[in-house]
């Protein structure tokens, strides 16, 4: 579901499974031997037919889902153990989100294939005020939503979700800069004179409210689509003692039971270091055909494993319920599936009861990055100079390798990342690709240009006889973007440059990207996707607090920033295609040509589902990951 505006950080690898499957740890470190372009092409031609013959597509269409029956366990796993059970230290735990992310509900869905807003937990009404050049939405709760107890089977422990739920988390922690949301910039845009205001929030009744935006805007539900917790735990908080006292409840040594949900699951038990324990929600509002929850599953049981091989040892044995193979699991994987469908997606007439059924996915819609530190903090510092040169930054780009990152560390099974929106974007232009593609002839003609030199010595030294050298910082816990850094580091060295990867505990390096700014360069990913142009105001707009290169600025440091938040915020108010597709295209075009974030590849991903699940429900692909919401036991 696309919630918010707001993008967060996550490492590079496969994102869950529509909560589901926990992100998976590549194991496998090797130095990634050189190879030609033309056993690049054979390899990837033979590895990409292979593995799609031998495994299943079967992407998602429409919402025409059977009713199932309830009953059974899911068994998952997750990477960690949460920090919280709280929803705001959620916005910068991946673990805690993932966590309490059955128990919580948004305003409304965004349905990718019919490209069109749904109700979830309100119906929403957009009134425009052309004349005025202002705009409202105003959501209605649904009146059957509760914030339940698990076994509060009388029902006396109940409290009906309201207007003032919404209300106070807008307002007091997403709108209170102390608390330190993500969501807190995107409170605010300019209105038609150029000024900035506020978006404010108003109480109709007990069931409605109604967003007051100062500008027009293109999607106000994106704009104004949000979680929110129960008030009546959080609000007592907050006046006792502001967002500190807000940070300090439902930690993980709160009683899971006196959590309450509004979601598809109660969080029932947790043991630190083994599991964590879900019980179904009966009285979730999304019903199927015959008035069930349509989460099947009884219970869900998250067990705490940070070991790859270990989670995949637990699949084989039938111990998890699904899994997303590492490129070095996957022959494996796929040689011992026992497909419910065919290659193209057409069921078996009998799904076979034992094994596993492999799943493919067209290349995903989002890509991790690398990226370059051009903080002014580090202003002394040689690479400072470097990095906000666009000619380094290009040169840069024009040494990455995707090719042999998609065969080394892929099988093949990939393609590069060269566009700033992904297909599903509207605004996306195939004409609008990325110039500085892989070639050492180009990059070092860049460096050139920006006064680099290559010495007798074989290194390369800057305009100041200062010798090339910095670090890339990658997260400790995946292996496989260790490879990736391998490439990056021998491709580099062929121009004389030095790259010396610095694996860092994933908190750690979040840490050092949005506090300490003390990182040089990075690769790194962003969570959800660009389906939006406007989605990301805190990554792309100078002043966002996921700037990364240069976040929170007072004023754009550079013209091609001021550039760019011109173009976000005019275009952002423009619901016309054609009117507002002019800055859409300059604005890629800026980011493709300032190299401020250099992207990998578009990798194509597989999930392997246990056959103990009727398949009637289940579909994958690179727009809805995993959809496995309708999910019930083979009967």
């Amino acid at each position: 579901m696309i919630k918010s505006k707001s993008i967060v950080l996550r490492s590079l690898g496969k994102a869950a499974l529509a909560g589901s499957i926990a992100a998976i740890t590549f194991s496998g470190c090797y130095k990634a031997p050189e190879m030609t372009l033309e056993e690049i092409e054979a390899l990837k031609a033979a590895g990409f037919s292979e593995m799609l013959e031998k495994t299943v597509s079967r992407p998602k269409i429409d919402d025409n889902f059977k009713p199932g029956i309830p009953g059974g366990s899911w068994y998952t796993s997750i990477g960690g153990d949460p920090k919280s059970f709280n929803m705001l230290i959620a916005e910068s735990d991946s673990e805690t989100s993932g966590v309490i992310g059955p128990l919580t509900l948004g305003l409304a869905n965004y349905d990718i294939n019919e490209k069109k807003w749904k109700a979830a937990a309100a119906s929403f009404e957009i009134t425009r005020f052309e004349e005025k050049g202002r705009l409202d939405i105003t959501y209605t709760l649904r009146d059957d939503l509760y914030w339940d107890f698990y076994d509060d089977t009388d029902g006396s422990r109940r409290v009906k979700i309201t207007s003032d739920d919404v209300i106070f988390w807008y307002d007091e922690i997403y709108g209170d800069e102390a608390c330190g949301s993500s969501a807190f910039n995107s409170q605010f845009m300019e209105n038609q004179a150029g000024e900035w205001e506020h978006i404010d929030i108003e109480k109709i009744d007990d069931r409605s409210f109604t967003f007051h935006f100062p500008n027009l805007v293109a999607e106000p539900v994106l704009a104004s689509n949000m979680d929110f917790g129960p008030a009546f735990i959080y609000k007592p908080a907050k006046e006792r003692g502001g967002a500190e006292e807000v940070r300090k409840i439902l930690t993980v040594a709160t009683d899971p039971k006196e959590i309450p949900s509004c979601g598809p699951y109660f969080l029932t038990e947790y043991t630190p270091g083994q599991r964590l324990v879900y019980k179904r929600n009966p009285n979730y509002y999304d019903k199927d055909a015959n008035g069930e929850s349509h989460y099947y599953p009884q219970e869900r049981i998250a067990q705490i494993i940070g070991n790859s091989n270990t989670s995949y040892l637990l699949f084989t044995q039938g111990k998890l319920e699904a899994y997303g193979p590492s490129p070095e699991e996957l022959d494996e994987v796929v040689e011992n599936a026992r497909n419910a469908f065919e290659a193209d997606g057409t069921p078996l007439a009998h799904q076979p009861k034992k094994g596993y059924t492999v799943f493919n996915s067209d290349g995903g819609m989002n890509a991790s990055f690398w990226s370059f530190n051009q903080n002014p903090q580090n202003k002394d510092q040689p690479y400072y100079e470097w990095f906000t040169d666009k000619h380094f930054r290009q040169a840069m780009s024009c040494l990455l390798n995707r090719e042999r990152i998609i065969q080394q560390t892929y099988r093949g099974l990939g393609a590069p990342k060269l566009s700033f929106f992904p297909e599903a974007n509207k605004y996306y232009d195939e004409k609008i690709k990325l110039q500085y593609v892989f070639d050492h002839e180009h990059a070092s003609q860049l460096l050139q240009e920006a006064g680099f030199s290559k010495h007798d010595d074989g290194f390369l030294y800057d305009s100041k006889n200062r010798q090339v050298t910095f670090d890339l910082t990658i997260a400790s816990s995946n292996n496989i973007v260790s490879d990736i850094a391998q490439i990056i580091v021998d491709e580099c060295k062929k121009e004389g440059i030095t790259v010396i990867p610095r694996p860092t505990d994933f908190q750690k390096l979040v840490d050092q990207l949005m506090g300490t700014y003390d990182w040089q360069s990075v690769i790194i990913g962003l969570g959800g996707g660009s389906i939006f142009p406007t989605q990301g105001s805190n990554v792309w707009v100078s002043d966002g607090n996921l700037h990364l290169w240069y976040p929170l600025q007072e004023k754009p440091a550079t013209e091609w920033e001021a550039r760019i938040d011109y173009l976000y915020h005019k275009a952002s108010c423009i619901s016309d295609y054609e009117e507002a597709k002019p800055y859409w295209d300059e604005y890629q075009s800026i980011f493709l040509e300032q190299c401020p974030i250099i992207y990998l590849t578009r990798t194509r991903s597989f999930m392997a589902l246990q056959n103990r699940w009727s398949m009637d429900n289940v579909y994958y692909d690179n727009k809805n990951g995993a959809v496995t919401d309708y999910l019930y036991l083979a009967q």
